[in-house]
């Protein structure tokens, strides 16, 4: 390895320099504080996991229990992660000695060798199972080793948990025994795939990520305990991934078939299914010391610049015609991105789209799931997810910028404000309700808090030098001496592409001085353009704003607050015409001309309720379920007569395996349960087997209309368009309803329809109100004259205010002290009305 790689690996502590900036940075005391605050805050989490959920996987912070598999209701592909392995204590074994906690992460360390059984016969994702366990038990390892090598703490380690995660590691081994070589995506620990107790193996696809997301913490595995073929697996997964890239675009798809390497979704973009398999290619580069990986995550890299990436945006295209987006909205994933285009140097779109998301999330409290490029919200969970976090700490010790410091803050209020609750921190259901979910899952012990904490934390306030270490995708320590302890597996025959194109940063280590020379405030210069980002998608570029001293002496306020308080906004006279600002000096009598061009605002996404009525004896009609639509299959709202039929559950209820009861189902509406798999998914082999319609029901047993926004059902990235049949979706409450009707009588029958046409309720566009866009500013000589001939505005409406001061004002007619609006083309004033409400936004 040569220097440049060194220097590479201590990019962060390198990039740091000199902090001149605008904002207001924060004091010692005031970081001080913060990470206290950080400490609270994990003690309590954490606290209240051992103390009511241990040895359970999670904490239940809503109900103050564990969550046991088997014990709660199923939640989905969501519960894969759950192994009856004490998940959230393997997890974050190693954020107690990032926080500076060695004694209780020695504790820690006993009780996952004393308590902790991997054997269990259940079925888990090997992705989840990988990052999270197997990670979890090599980053303790790492830690234990730097902390009995320092001589003070836990003497009595030999490598216990690194035994642990070998055992993992050969239990997880039979899922890469497939003819492609990428692994299936779930596991039995104590059974593998092809026995007849496993459960599983009979899987045909996995997500990109999930076949790419296992290099780190595999090749770790082989280093540490000389083992190879651990390494060697996770490897040839890589191998093929890049070998099924789409040659022409150099994109992957979301979803791949493991058996022939078929894409299954081709879908591409840097966020669920797919990012952290870029984020792999770059880490496995700095740990291991391989340039294939690098190579390979530059041509990738390229290409999301070219085709993914339209600052602050990184929207998902399709991988065989990259310059069509395959949907408006992003999701919460990609958040991490930005963190990952500082470790390769590439600051300024890094910084766009983290101001991007700091906007959503000031707007929202907490990321969304999923947002629109309106940024509105699409999916409105919020997990407590920590790349957000993540992205900021990056590109704090990058930039040094105690910006980001202020954005950690937030992120800190924000957590104690809204999520936490008596029994630790509980995840948002809907950030535009507030509502909590009973759930904290174990990646916000991992990595939320490390983040938070080294964001406030200076190198010399921890046990180790974090710049030895490299951050796994679930924040786990890995070593980056590995890279010396033993040679790279053999057998790599996959061919190098060079970029076509390398930048200044392709193989070196970058340097803000080379990026923004003699410039210590580029952040904010950079992320002043994205600060005031409209629902529209646009940006917000302000204006200089024209103050006079003419009083309005009836309303006994400053002609600037007055015209505020309507919802107009002031701009200097040469902001259209070109001219130069009228002196602020200047008395007298003032003409302002009104520009004003009528237009619609942007709409929010409108979604019409949809209603499942009961209309078999003894409901007759009176029973109406407020319910979701789909964005695929018949649209109800062009259905005169809606859809009538009988209701029978789906077998399976998730209907996400082959359905065993079509011939029950034919010609009826079928009801099936949300998780597990895609909506779509299910649709399609529901209409296989002959139903009339499907009903979806919400799983869990608290959601409701009233109290949860409705939301479209999405298709799975493929073509929806075979699919025909009418799609619901009821809410637990609404859907319990029809479950208990199911039950008590033998036939229920239904009629699917828009609820509007059910009861009346049919708002029309043109019933909207228009609102009125409108900008002020003093007229210059210029104006007068093309007002005069017609010129101005360009057939834009145009109306005129006259200001008059105190002398002139007793020669008026009639008109008092109050601002008139004229119609230029009748003359008709319009007198201002007490009882109407100003509908005027102010103007950008």
């Amino acid at each position: 390895m040569g220097p440049s790689f060194h220097a590479f690996l201590l990019y962060l502590a390198a990039l740091s320099w000199g902090r001149h900036h605008l904002v207001l940075a924060m004091t010692t005391e005031e970081k001080a504080k913060t990470r206290d605050q950080i400490l609270e805050m994990f003690d309590h989490a954490y606290q209240n996991y051992m103390d009511h959920a241990y040895p359970a996987d999670e904490l239940m912070p809503l109900t103050c229990r564990g969550r046991v598999r088997g014990l709660e209701p199923s939640r989905g592909d969501v519960d894969d992660a759950l192994g009856k392995f004490s998940l959230t204590l393997i997890d974050t074994m190693d954020t107690l000695a990032v926080l500076n906690k060695p004694v209780e992460f020695e504790e820690a360390v006993r009780r996952v060798l004393r308590d902790v059984r991997l054997d269990n016969d259940i079925v888990v994702s090997v992705f989840e199972t990988n990052i999270r366990v197997l990670g979890g038990l090599l980053g303790g390892h790492s830690m234990a080793l730097m902390l009995r090598d320092g001589g003070r703490y836990m003497p009595w380690y030999q490598d216990e948990l690194l035994s642990m995660a070998k055992e993992l590691g050969l239990r997880l081994l039979p899922a890469f025994n497939t003819s492609s070589g990428l692994p299936y995506p779930r596991i039995n620990l104590k059974h593998g795939l092809h026995s007849p107790e496993s459960r599983t193996g009979t899987e045909t696809d996995t997500c990109t990520a999930c076949a790419g997301t296992m290099i780190l913490e595999f090749a770790a595995l082989s280093r540490l305990s000389g083992e190879p073929v651990f390494e060697g697996h996770a490897r040839r997964a890589l191998d093929v991934l890049w070998e099924k890239r789409q040659r022409g675009s150099d994109l992957v798809g979301t979803v791949i078939n493991i058996h022939n390497g078929d894409w299954v979704r081709r879908d591409s973009g840097v966020g669920a299914g797919i990012d952290s398999y870029y984020e792999y290619l770059m880490k496995a580069y700095i740990l291991l010391g391989d340039s294939v990986y690098l190579e390979r995550f530059n041509t990738h890299y390229t290409a999301i610049m070219k085709y993914i990436s339209q600052p602050p945006l990184l929207l998902s295209v399709h991988m065989h015609n990259p310059t069509v987006s395959v949907r408006g909205w992003m999701d919460s994933l990609l958040a991490f991105f930005p963190g990952l285009q500082v470790l390769r140097g590439d600051l300024k779109p890094a910084i766009e789209t983290h101001e991007m998301l700091y906007q959503v999330t000031k707007q929202h409290k907490f990321l969304p799931e999923a947002f629109t490029t309106e940024f509105r919200v699409h999916w409105g969970q919020h997990p407590l997810r920590p790349e957000f976090a993540e992205s900021t700490y990056f590109l704090y010790k990058a930039t040094g910028d105690p910006y980001y410091l202020q954005v950690g803050r937030s992120i800190v209020d924000s957590l104690n404000q809204h999520a936490r609750v008596p029994c630790g921190f509980a995840a948002v259901q809907d950030v535009r309700t507030g509502r909590h979910e009973d759930r904290m899952d174990s990646f916000f012990l991992a990595e939320m808090f490390k983040y938070l904490y080294l964001l406030f934390s200076e190198k010399e306030q921890l046990l180790f030098d974090i710049d030895d270490y490299i951050f796994s995708t679930e924040a786990h320590l890995l070593p980056v001496t590995l890279s010396t302890m033993h040679p790279a597996c053999q057998g790599n025959a996959s061919a190098v592409h060079p970029t076509a194109e390398e930048d200044l940063f392709t193989h070196s280590c970058p340097s803000t001085q080379t990026l923004f020379p003699n410039n210590p405030a580029f952040a904010k210069t950079i992320r002043d353009r994205y600060k005031y980002l409209l629902g529209a998608g646009g940006v917000y570029h302000t204006t200089p704003v024209r103050e006079f001293e003419l009083p309005l002496h009836d309303t006994g306020m400053e002609p600037v607050e007055f015209l505020k308080s309507m919802g107009i906004s002031l701009s200097s006279g040469g902001a259209l015409s070109g001219g130069q600002p009228d002196s602020p000096s200047q008395k007298g009598v003032y003409r302002l001309k009104l520009i004003a061009e009528l237009t619609h605002t942007p709409e929010e996404e409108v979604i019409e309720p949809l209603a499942v009525q009961i209309i078999s004896p003894p409901f007759l009609g009176r029973v109406v379920l407020t319910a979701g639509p789909a964005k695929f299959g018949m649209d109800l709202t062009k259905n005169e007569h809606g859809v009538k039929g009988s209701v029978v559950k789906s077998a399976p209820y998730t209907a996400c395996s082959a359905i065993t009861n079509a011939e029950e189902l034919q010609g009826r509406i079928a009801l099936a349960v949300r998780g597990e798999c895609m909506f779509a998914s299910k649709a399609r082999r529901l209409q296989e087997a002959g139903v009339a319609g499907v009903i979806f029901i919400d799983q869990g047993t608290d959601s409701s209309s009233e109290g949860t926004p409705l939301f479209q059902m999405v298709g799975d990235g493929g073509s929806t368009s075979e699919i025909s049949v009418p799609l619901v979706f009821l809410f637990s409450k609404e859907g319990q309803v029809l479950l208990d009707a199911l039950e008590e009588h033998s036939s229920v029958e239904v009629l699917l329809l828009p609820r509007n046409k059910q009861l009346g309720q049919d708002i029309k566009k043109k019933d909207r109100p228009l609102v009125m866009n409108v900008n002020v500013r003093l007229a210059d000589e210029w104006d007068l004259q093309a007002g005069s001939s017609g010129q101005l505005g360009g057939g834009i409406a145009t109306v005129e205010l006259v200001l008059e001061p105190e002398e002139q004002r007793e020669e008026s007619q009639g008109l008092g002290s109050s601002s008139t609006a004229s119609d230029p083309s009748t003359g008709a004033q319009a007198e201002p009305s007490d009882s109407q409400q100003p509908c005027a936004q102010p103007a950008p």
